[in-house]
């Protein structure tokens, strides 16, 4: 079947109204080529719409619809992107995904690197496997924002560092981008000793150069596993060399935000917890535009379970039964802290963090998000979880009951003899967690062809 070959069709949509079938193949929307999940969104928005599709016999028809401007036409495809995800064609030095161990379910292998994730997703492209096309097409339709993982802009060492030739015209495809008004969120991800000083400053300096297409820069630590036979060899951040990385882009973001009313650089929450450091309050980071690349991420669930506090009664927390919380070994005594909160206010809720070694990838990795069903057996069997066991849903595959290394929350609560609950990014469902209170389920969109994990 095409790639854009129509799965279904949802009921009482535009596109049911007007009679378009399953199995046919959009090839047009207003005289405009679809190939792509893109083509279709920007080009079906009108409220009227010339729609050409095939048959499987071949035969074209043209169909008029009519509907609201902005409403979907309720079309499924055999894959969300109508098109293969496009793999990444770089070998940087630090990529996770060749850190991974071997014997792992197939999609954690996929390297990503699709301009069309970037806008649906929020995914990071290096867009060093973009077309002419692709990037005239990115400038024509102004699709914003764009995330780029620069790392550097210095043409030779982000050339070293992701293994491509073209990597080293990032700043000119920027460029091309700030001229058509696309907006660019951009991810540094920094190794000790190769982009960082000197380099993140020049880095730093170009980027603002772009500013205000340039909306915002998080620079965030690299992740080292124990699976790196062969590979470049890289340190990780220690206690002082985080804090003068803290050092260097604070210095910057101040001088930035003296000039233009905005930081626009910020470190990840990782950098202040390997430096031991208080995180910044919650007028630092702006708009957290970069909560995803774990900026902020803390301070706002501090700022939310603080919030939940104020409005919870206390006779509301009265009947919390004991539990225990699951974390990385970096975010354990933050937690522990919002325990403390919680049982000031309450004296009844009784609950224990334990901070998982990542036994799996190796101790170096501390992130809650890389922690896998094993460890969390391994580790907790035995130990006092009071009724419950919380954990973060960031450790489980999105949409499923499943850790990263494949064992299944129903593995975890069988061995360990407790029920577990996933919970969000959220500081108010982290306090009806430890109250007890039913959190109600979330939509999550499921991709199709390849997977993601967060590393902070």
């Amino acid at each position: 079947m095409s790639m854009t070959a129509i799965r279904a069709v949802e009921p009482r949509s535009p596109a049911h109204r007007a009679g378009i079938r399953a199995g046919e193949i959009l090839t047009h929307i207003n005289g405009h080529q679809i190939l792509d999940v893109l083509d279709y969104k920007f080009y079906s928005y009108d409220p009227r719409l010339e729609v050409v599709l095939k048959g499987a016999d071949g035969a074209q028809r043209t169909l008029r619809i009519r509907k609201d401007e902005g409403e979907d036409l309720g079309l499924e495809f055999e894959t969300y992107l109508m098109d293969r995800a496009r793999s990444c064609a770089n070998n940087c030095i630090f990529c996770f995904v060749d850190q991974m161990p071997p014997g792992m379910r197939p999609s954690l292998y996929f390297k990503d690197d699709d301009a069309r994730l970037s806008f649906l997703m929020g995914n990071y492209l290096t867009l060093t496997n973009l077309s002419q096309r692709e990037i005239q097409r990115i400038c024509d339709l102004r699709i914003s924002p764009i995330n780029i993982s620069v790392h550097t802009t210095d043409p030779q060492l982000r050339e070293m560092m992701l293994k491509h030739r073209r990597a080293g015209e990032v700043l000119e495809l920027m460029g091309r981008f700030a001229q058509s008004h696309i907006t660019m969120n951009c991810q540094i991800v920094s190794c000790p000793g190769i982009n960082d000083g000197p380099a993140l400053d020049r880095t730093l300096r170009d980027l603002a150069g772009l500013w205000p297409a340039v909306n915002s820069i998080s620079v965030v630590p690299v992740g080292v596993t124990k699976y790196r036979e062969g590979l470049y060899p890289l340190e990780t951040y220690n206690k002082d060399t985080a804090a003068a990385l803290i050092d260097q882009v604070e210095a910057f973001a101040a001088a930035h935000l003296e000039k233009t009313g905005t930081r626009l650089v910020w470190c990840s929450d990782e950098f202040y917890l390997l430096a031991g450091r208080e995180l910044p309050g919650e007028d630092y980071f702006e708009e957290f535009t970069q909560l995803d690349n774990g900026v902020g991420m803390l301070t706002l669930l501090t700022r939310e379970f603080c919030r939940g506090l104020e409005l919870m009664e206390p006779e509301e927390m009265a009947g919390a039964t004991p539990f225990a919380i699951a974390t990385g070994v970096s975010a354990a005594p933050f937690l522990e802290k919002l325990v403390e909160k919680a049982r000031e206010k309450c004296p009844a809720i009784c609950g224990q963090v334990y901070p998982i070694r990542n036994l799996f990838f190796g101790e170096t990795i501390t992130v809650a998000g890389l922690v896998t069903g094993g460890d969390l057996i391994s580790q907790l069997k035995g130990k006092d979880l009071g009724q419950r066991l919380l954990i973060p849903a960031h450790m489980l595959r999105a949409g499923e009951r499943v850790f990263l290394d494949d064992v299944s929350l129903d593995d975890v609560e069988r061995e360990l003899g407790v029920p577990v609950t996933a919970v969000a990014q959220d500081g108010f469902e982290l306090l009806d967690a430890m109250c007890g209170l039913e959190i109600a389920p979330r939509e999550t969109i499921q991709q199709e062809e390849t997977e993601y994990f967060r590393y902070n």
